[in-house]
């Protein structure tokens, strides 16, 4: 190979089941031109990559240019398929491992592991072109055919666990409403101490009433739509709401004061469960239309509903079905009308037509 028909790549040369692999750093304009897509068309045993989610992209693409002063992207694992040769710096310890990547400008380059990223790149680039000066780290990986390929894809992705939602709001430094639920569950009155901040599931016996996610899911709802000032006047008006909804949920005191296990009200109660949680947040939003002294006298009025599962009279139908709790969206509307009714909310055209069909007995 000449210098003129080659990509000349700084590289750290590794060992992985005794096969040479090198990591290097590629500036992002590179990288669209370097990996381009070509298997879109191949069926799938004939392709080394799924099919690429354009709708993925977008997102993807926003991030990196809404965060380009502190944005995070892992590295992109690729096959080369072509003539490669390392070029250490010198024949000793470290010297041997760090060198020139030499590849020919022939060479084919699969991506084994990130080509959404490459999708993302190459649109935020349109968009931002002085991200092109900055890099990812990319892994290569000699292309030993299409049965390895393939096989180095399962194995980067099979042991791949996303986070739970309720670790990603807990970590999350950027969204205001992941910032928000943090607060509502370190500072509230009524859920300090009982949420799950780690896990988006509830274990039988947990000791936690609810999750941060879905304080977060329910606090959406709660300010969807609405104009506060800052961050600061969001958070405190969802404390707010949130304690005083709390003093009328006699069952959610129990468990605070530790006279009754979040376990036991879980299982015999339907108020701190997700979906109502939810419908909460959806209440509190129409609210938000009264005065805070209406506001208050309405939600004392939660303290008439019989929220056991044993009232299989109101919940199977809305929040349950067949005995279980369901959040699909007309299940969350229909709880909502329930507890609007309770507390004498008028319901919107649509809640009325879902709730007509639902008394006539109709699936909607």
């Amino acid at each position: 190979m000449t210098a003129e028909f080659e990509y000349v790549f700084p590289a750290i040369r590794g060992v992985q089941a005794q096969r040479e692999y090198y990591v290097s750093m590629c500036p992002l304009r590179l990288i669209p031109k370097l990996f381009t897509f070509d298997e879109e068309e191949l069926p799938p045993d004939m392709r080394a990559q799924r099919k690429l989610n354009l709708t993925r992209i977008p997102a993807i693409s926003r991030y990196l240019i809404e965060n380009k002063d502190n944005y995070v992207f892992s590295s992109i694992t690729a096959s080369v398929n072509g003539p490669v040769i390392f070029e250490p710096i010198g024949d000793q310890d470290a010297h041997n491992r760090v060198g020139s990547l030499r590849i020919d400008m022939n060479a084919q380059f699969i991506i084994n592991d990130g080509q959404h990223r490459r999708g993302a790149i190459e649109a935020a680039l349109k968009e931002e072109p002085s991200l092109g000066d900055e890099t990812i780290s990319v892994v290569f990986f000699i292309d030993r055919g299409l049965e390895r390929c393939q096989q180095m894809f399962v194995d980067l992705n099979k042991h791949a666990i996303k986070p739970s939602a309720s670790l990603n709001t807990l970590y999350d430094q950027r969204e205001d409403i992941s910032k928000i639920a943090k607060a509502i569950a370190l500072e509230s009155t009524t859920f300090k101490g009982v949420v799950e901040m780690e896990k988006s599931t509830l274990a039988r016996r947990s000791r936690k009433l609810v999750t941060l996610s879905a304080i977060k899911t329910a606090t959406a709802c709660l300010l969807a739509g609405k104009e506060l000032k800052n961050i600061d006047d969001a958070t405190s008006f969802s404390i707010k709401y949130w304690d005083e909804l709390g003093k009328h949920i006699s069952e959610w005191q129990l468990v605070s004061q530790g006279r009754i296990t979040a376990g036991e009200i879980r299982e015999g109660y339907v108020n701190c469960h997700a979906i109502v949680l939810q419908v909460l947040g959806i209440i509190g939003n129409k609210l938000c239309d009264l005065s805070w002294k209406e506001s208050k006298e309405r939600l004392k009025l939660l303290e008439q509903i019989d929220w056991s599962r044993s009232n299989a009279k109101v919940w199977e139908g809305r929040a349950m079905i067949g005995g279980r709790m369901s959040k699909s969206s007309n299940n969350i509307t229909l709880t909502s009308n329930y507890i609007k009714s309770q507390i004498g909310l008028d319901l919107s055209p649509e809640e009325q037509r879902v709730e007509d069909a639902y008394l006539r007995g109709e699936n909607v």
